[in-house]
């Protein structure tokens, strides 16, 4: 993967080749992005960038051939690989012998310890199919059902025993470890290799949750903070790369937050009439009553997890512009939106005020983290259902 292939982050995209070319780049990095803003993939291209043959001044042949050809120039520009090179070609497929990784797995066969190795050919696959999917889309991929992936005692041994071997064809040994987070009290086996590495070793952390992380292994990187996607580079990528609808990647890019991976579902179920479905709610909660409140439940519980947080996603998305509505359009400021969410989004606002848009905006943020973590679905609506009444009683029903 070359930088010119992550959406977004120019700043980054700048910053990290200068970093190697001026011999700064600190032997451990940790990139730390919250789920959906490439950090993995500007850990998989700046990878590339340290084994590329071009970039490093390396040349393919020795000298002139019997046939008088000139053996090729390094490359002149350095901002990105050369994408082209050997080594580059086995990067970008995720084969080249020295660049190395290790990420969450469980046991592939009873009684053998869960390595990385034995999901080498699924991780390709993944990595190539779903560069900005996360831990969850990864541990469901290779079949892990509801087990728990780790980074076990077994693969740190496995680490420290390739790393002490000699590079095969790079000046650089690296690896990359994605989700640090699975790497319990058993990382601390990597301490002195991290704090005292081989020559030219490079460790390349790619996590999402700072404090899940071990503080002895945190406090022996090199922070590099990766932020989430602007609205225009999201909006532009499902154009260009996904053939989306200029109008829907529009309103998707608004509601997804910085986060590419949320956003190209929300492109998969973009006819999906959310609209329809939160005023079916709205007027259940207000005006229809239980019977209408425990149908509407039983309909959206029967939904996938994906269903529901875009759902609970797109609530939260009309009630925050209904306060920019409300703000803005006091100091005479103009709020880009759609007619239709327009519209809906200013109907929230009589029936509900400032206070309790946000009220409603913390308790559906609450819910979309517990059917993160698998709540019961069901359960869940039926008291979200109550405390949404509970906010907003006696107020102007929902037409």
């Amino acid at each position: 993967m070359q930088f010119k292939d992550i959406i977004g982050q120019p700043v980054l995209k700048n910053e990290l080749p200068e970093l190697m070319q001026e011999n700064r780049l600190a032997h451990a990095l940790l990139f730390l992005g919250k789920e959906g803003s490439g950090a993995l993939g500007l850990a998989l291209a700046l990878a590339q960038y340290v084994v590329c043959e071009k970039v490093n001044g390396v040349t393919v042949s020795a000298g002139p051939s019997l046939f008088g050809d000139e053996p090729e120039p390094a490359a002149a520009d350095k901002t990105d690989s050369c994408g082209t090179c050997p080594a580059c070609l086995k990067a970008a497929q995720l084969v080249h012998p020295d660049i190395h990784f290790a990420y969450p797995v469980v046991t592939k066969k009873p009684g053998t310890p869960p390595l990385s190795t034995d999901y080498i050919t699924e991780w390709r696959e993944f990595v190539t199919a779903y560069p900005y999917g996360n831990v969850y889309d990864w541990l469901q991929f290779i079949g892990a059902e509801n087990k728990q992936g780790n980074i076990t005692a077994h693969e740190c041994n496995e680490i420290i025993r390739k790393l002490s071997l000699k590079s095969f064809e790079s000046e650089y040994k690296i690896l990359i470890m994605w989700m640090p987070e699975y790497l319990g009290n058993e990382g601390n086996k990597l301490l002195k290799l991290i704090e005292e590495p081989p020559p030219n070793t490079l460790f390349i952390l790619v996590a999402e949750n700072e404090a899940a992380i071990l503080q002895t292994i945190l406090s022996r990187c090199q922070l590099v903070k990766v932020p989430m996607l602007e609205m225009v580079d999201i909006e532009n990528a499902l154009v260009t790369r996904h053939k989306t609808e200029p109008l829907v990647a529009r309103q998707v890019a608004n509601i997804s937050e910085g986060n590419y991976r949320e956003a190209l579902h929300m492109v998969q179920h973009a006819d999906e009439d959310w609209q329809d479905l939160l005023r079916e709610w709205l007027n259940a909660i207000l005006k229809n009553g239980p019977v209408a409140q425990v149908k509407w439940v039983d309909e959206i519980s029967k939904a996938g997890r994906e269903k529901q947080k875009q759902f609970l996603r797109y609530f939260n998305h009309l009630l925050e512009l209904g306060l920019r509505l409300r703000v803005l359009a006091e100091a005479g400021q103009t709020v880009a939106a759609s007619d239709n969410e327009r519209d809906f989004a200013l109907r929230l606002n009589k029936i509900t005020g400032i206070e309790q848009q946000e009220a409603i905006i913390e308790e559906l943020d609450k819910a979309a983290y517990y059917i993160e973590r698998n709540a019961n679905g069901k359960m869940l609506f039926h008291a979200l259902t109550i405390k949404l009444y509970h906010i907003i009683k006696d107020k102007v029903v929902m037409e």
